[in-house]
């Protein structure tokens, strides 16, 4: 791996030139080298007569050799307290995740056929949770436009599992940083599902890019929602016990 991100760093040709697999695979080493991380993360659930409810979540993660490892355990409201998802995400094969509900005291396995559900009454799937490697699309080629006046490059990637809600999705890179700004889900009837956009990046411990806001739109139920991340912490030696169906049981 390390030798094609070599390579296309040498290419002498412009950013402009490159297909949309090959930013993508420039964009997906630029977010990784962290390790592990820990953030606070908010989330707001907006209903369309734009009422709203709050849950804080403490969010785990941790590369390691074979992918990412990810543990989210929400604090509030005080029903889903102690209510955590695992996941052990792949650049290739099935992803695994794990919920754990305390109301049932039991841990359930998403299925792949499941993935595509809401997350806990969010409008984000449980697939759209894991962790995209650049390896679970093929891909159209890459175009410059703007968004919102800020220079991207835009290109049209579609999932390979069979089982994912989307027929074809559209990302928006920004130039600059190669940081997903945007990304368009077209359902299974290539009909505009849902829009992602992530803003308020900033720069952490001098090397790793993350948004402050992510927004998911949901353009055929009117609902919305809007997760805000905080706090995040890197390389504090999270360990692969951190990150097991034990340490599931263990969320609080």
């Amino acid at each position: 791996m390390s030798v094609i991100f070599a390579a296309l760093l040498s290419v002498a040709s412009p950013l402009q030139a490159m297909t949309g697999e090959e930013l993508a695979i420039q964009a997906d080493a630029r977010i990784r080298g962290f390790h592990d991380q820990s953030v606070s993360l908010r989330m707001e659930l907006i209903n369309p007569a734009g009422e709203r409810a709050e849950r804080m979540l403490r969010v785990q993660s941790l590369e390691y050799p074979e992918g990412e490892k990810t543990l989210m355990i929400f604090d509030t409201p005080r029903d889903l307290r102690g209510s955590a998802l695992l996941s052990h995400t792949h650049p290739q094969g099935d992803d695994e995740q794990w919920l754990y509900l305390p109301v049932v005291k039991r841990v359930k396995q998403i299925g792949a056929r499941n993935k595509s559900g809401p997350f806990m009454a969010s409008e984000f799937a449980f697939e759209d949770i894991v962790t995209p490697f650049w390896q679970k699309f093929t891909y159209g080629n890459a175009t410059q436009v703007e968004l919102n006046g800020l220079a991207c490059y835009q290109f049209e990637r579609i999932p390979k599992d069979s089982y994912s809600a989307y027929s074809r999705q559209i990302v928006w890179l920004d130039r600059e940083n190669l940081l997903v700004r945007r990304i368009d889900y077209y359902d299974r009837k290539n009909s505009l599902l849902k829009t992602y956009e992530a803003s308020d990046f900033s720069l952490h411990a001098d090397k790793h890019w993350r948004p402050a806001q992510m927004h998911m739109r949901n353009h055929q139920n009117g609902k919305q929602t809007r997760l805000t991340w905080q706090d995040f912490v890197f390389a504090q030696g999270l360990q692969d016990a951190d990150f097991s169906q034990n340490a599931l049981l263990r969320a609080r």
